[in-house]
């Protein structure tokens, strides 16, 4: 709404300063020879003026200007007896002059205000030419001064409430946006913290819960406290990048497997991304631990802090990746859906009897 408010004042001035050099032409051209000294000096203060006002329109506030405007156009009006205006038929420049300024002014006034600059020197232009002696058709002429006025009001009013209607359905919009970001935040936490949960605690549970695992199993208590540890860490990093291949030595430890591990001494990357790939690591292996009937697997990193590549194999029983549901959390989740949040992927390779590859694979720009 204040860029409309100043989009109308500027308008005006252009509008102002546009048409002041036909007008002030019209009234040169049909001023008669012996009138065209007065004439000339009476449009040199028409063009004066209007260079000055079409200046604080772009620069200034207020009213007073706009009375000022009134004035000088009515002493204007009043030179016609001085120039033989109406001898000469010359009205038609001030019927413009103050045609623009009645229509212009409605575009940068309140509405009284407005309407009385107007009235005034519409009515007063009128008055003027008519006391001169002006014919009627000079005087209908200049009745349509107001008569336009109340049109680019009308127009103008129309207009601001276009701009303030598409001004509440701006801020709705972002509002809604925002209502719509904090929601995908609430989701996001949610999901990572079902992840973290199902990762850790629930699958230990379940371990010793269906007799995969016995209770008394001496890796047990310091699995309790990494699963809890892990879930009291939550999301939030301590630094902004972390060495991927660090997280994935500690998720080695808390897999009870023989693992061959190859990488390089370090790999950084962004908190996220290696978070992701070392969680989505982590419940592959525990997938080799729960179903694979197999007590090995290797793990190979290959990359750099640009794109890497890490490998999870066991040369267990497994599986037809197409049997399996698509209701199961971990593959889906734990797995591809991690990845695909950071802008990597996940290919499981498996058959019965063949054993099973997990390559989990990320380039620094994708996510």
């Amino acid at each position: 709404m204040r860029q409309l408010v100043r989009f109308g004042r500027q308008y005006a001035a252009v509008m102002r300063l546009v048409t002041l050099v036909p007008i002030c032409a019209i009234a040169l051209f049909r001023s008669a020879p012996g009138n065209l000294a007065p004439t000339a000096l009476v449009v040199a203060v028409a063009a004066a003026w209007t260079c000055g006002y079409a200046w604080w329109l772009g620069r200034g506030r207020g009213s007073v200007p706009v009375v000022l405007d009134v004035v000088v156009l009515l002493g204007l009006a009043a030179c016609v007896w001085w120039t033989d205006a109406i001898e000469d038929t010359n009205t038609g420049w001030l019927r413009l002059l103050v045609l623009f300024m009645c229509v212009t002014c409605q575009w940068h006034t309140p509405v009284l205000v407005g309407a009385a600059a107007a009235l005034a020197a519409g009515g007063g232009t009128v008055v003027a030419v008519a006391v001169a002696g002006a014919d009627a058709s000079v005087i209908r002429g200049l009745l349509w001064a107001p008569a336009a006025a109340v049109l680019s009001r009308v127009a103008w009013t129309l207009l601001r409430r276009a701009a303030h209607r598409a001004d509440l359905a701006a801020d709705e919009a972002a509002r809604a946006r925002g209502r719509s970001l904090v929601a995908a935040a609430v989701r996001a936490e949610e999901r990572e913290f079902a992840n973290a949960l199902h990762d850790t605690a629930a699958t230990t549970l379940l371990m010793v819960g269906i007799g995969q695992v016995r209770s008394d199993a001496g890796w047990l208590p310091a699995q309790a406290r990494r699963d809890l540890d892990r879930l009291a860490s939550g999301s939030s990093p301590a630094h902004p990048h972390a060495d991927v291949v660090e997280l994935l030595r500690a998720g080695l430890d808390a897999v009870p497997l023989t693992v061959e591990f190859d990488a390089p001494g370090e790999v950084r990357l962004p908190y996220d991304v290696a978070r992701a790939i070392a969680d989505a690591a982590g419940e592959a292996l525990t997938n080799v631990r729960r179903h694979a009937d197999t007590t090995r697997a290797t793990v190979r990193l290959r990359g750099d802090s640009q794109a890497l590549r890490l490998d999870i194999a066991d040369r267990g029983r497994g599986f037809s990746p197409a049997q399996v549901p698509a209701t199961r959390y971990g593959l889906r989740e734990s797995v591809h859906g991690r990845m695909t949040r950071i802008g990597g992927t996940a290919t499981i390779t498996s058959a019965p009897g063949e054993g099973t590859l997990v390559r989990l694979e990320w380039r620094a720009g994708d996510g």
